[in-house]
């Protein structure tokens, strides 16, 4: 299948699980076409890289190490994609990437992710805390961060800043997840 072609299969993609679903388990099924499917999320301006997000959050769902090959391609660009229906998936890759890195379960992500991957991670989080982004986003850069806070000891002070600055105008769940995460910085700090 040909980028156009994948591209155009994409149109299709819907946001039923089912559907994703579907779509996610013919990527894992053909791995020639994960540089395509990720080509095709990196198409930030098109609605259809949103669909491709999706279908990459569902497949790296399944099994996270098909995306070592590409970290390098995808993590470089993450800061480019604005789309909400992309920033939501892509920051849940983001998440399953970090609590692999920081598992205590031996496994290749934690060979695979760099410092330069966990800066751009770091950067993009930051950026996708205090621009105007969905709950979700937000609530996914929280977790990375305070995961990325036990090796870069900035992040945490900058994250408390955000997270107390931010928390009155937000949600229910962005308010959930911040006590949450304060909580755990604070239990941190004192061990």
């Amino acid at each position: 299948m040909t980028l156009e072609q994948l591209h155009e299969e994409l149109t299709y993609v819907n946001a039923a699980r089912e559907n994703r679903l579907k779509y996610a388990n013919i990527i894992l099924n053909d791995l020639s076409l994960l540089p395509k499917l990720i080509e095709v999320l990196l198409m930030v301006d098109d609605k259809t890289s949103c669909k491709a997000a999706w279908i990459l959050e569902f497949a790296c769902a399944k099994n996270l190490e098909i995306i070592i090959p590409y970290l390098d391609k995808l993590i470089s660009n993450i800061y480019k994609i604005h789309l909400d229906s992309a920033v939501r998936p892509v920051a849940k890759i983001c998440e399953f990437l970090v609590n692999a890195y920081y598992s205590k379960n031996e496994n290749s992500i934690k060979l695979a992710l760099k410092p330069t991957h966990k800066e751009l991670i770091i950067e993009t989080c930051f950026d996708w805390m205090i621009t105007d982004q969905k709950v979700a986003a937000k609530v996914y850069s929280m977790s990375n961060l305070l995961l990325l806070g036990q090796e870069y000891d900035w992040i945490h002070d900058e994250l408390k800043l955000i997270l107390e600055r931010d928390y009155h105008p937000e949600s229910a769940a962005y308010k959930a997840r911040a006590r949450n995460v304060l909580h755990k910085m604070k239990k941190m700090k004192k061990a």
